[in-house]
């Protein structure tokens, strides 16, 4: 296969596999999106799913969460880890955002990442999902099945990122990101790897990771 082949390989398995696609995220607007994505850094969106609900009821609106102190917030987010940094950049965001976007959270990726605690990575998410504009966010997940299926060398998120962008077409990234994330979690996981059940990676695989897997399974 050449390298277009493979590519299109991954669009057409994905789309066969999820037509439609859910956001992990539980969340209603914007602002609810870019809190709950600041709260799954290095937690799972199980975790966080189970918290929010709890703080969004207090505070969903930047002028709600003032109200509350950082102490407040993080005794609510404590479960999701990180919790002293999270609830600093919960807080001061939303102070951030009803001092100069009038409440609203800004379209714009330059914008959100100049908020406290909101990475590249948070930044992309909310424009692609909150707003629909193209954008790549590259989780550990994607990371790691660019590199399986030889379609990145990139050995951090920053070159993958690049490497996706520059593969995919631009109008697919906000769904395919989305979808390699699902298919990483369900069949190309980093522990419990069943390759059987991975036909993408079965089919398209980094030769080096191919054997390495089979000869750590005898298969």
């Amino acid at each position: 296969m050449t390298k277009q082949e493979k590519v299109q390989f991954v669009i057409d398995t994905l789309n066969d596999i999820y037509p439609e696609i859910p956001i992990p995220l539980d969340h209603k607007d914007p602002y609810t999106l870019l809190i709950a994505v600041l709260l799954s850094a290095q937690s799972t969106d199980v975790k966080v799913n189970e918290i929010t609900p709890k703080l969004f009821e207090i505070a969903d609106t930047p002028q709600k969460m003032v109200r509350f102190s950082v102490e407040e917030i993080r005794e609510i987010i404590k479960p999701v880890g990180l919790s002293p940094m999270k609830s600093k950049g919960i807080h001061g965001l939303s102070k951030i955002l009803l001092e100069k976007y009038n409440g609203e959270v800004p379209a714009d990726l330059a914008a959100l990442e100049e908020l406290p605690a909101v990475g590249h990575k948070t930044a992309s998410v909310v424009v692609a999902q909150a707003f629909n504009i193209p954008a790549f966010p590259v989780d550990t997940h994607i990371h790691r099945l660019m590199y399986r299926w030889n379609l990145t060398n990139g050995k951090n998120v920053v070159q993958t990122e690049k490497d996706a962008k520059r593969l995919f077409p631009r109008d697919l990234w906000n769904k395919l990101h989305l979808q390699i994330i699902w298919y990483g979690r369900q069949y190309s996981p980093a522990r419990g790897w069943d390759l059987e059940k991975d036909i993408i990676t079965r089919t398209i695989g980094r030769k080096s990771v191919l054997s390495e897997y089979r000869k750590k399974y005898k298969k």
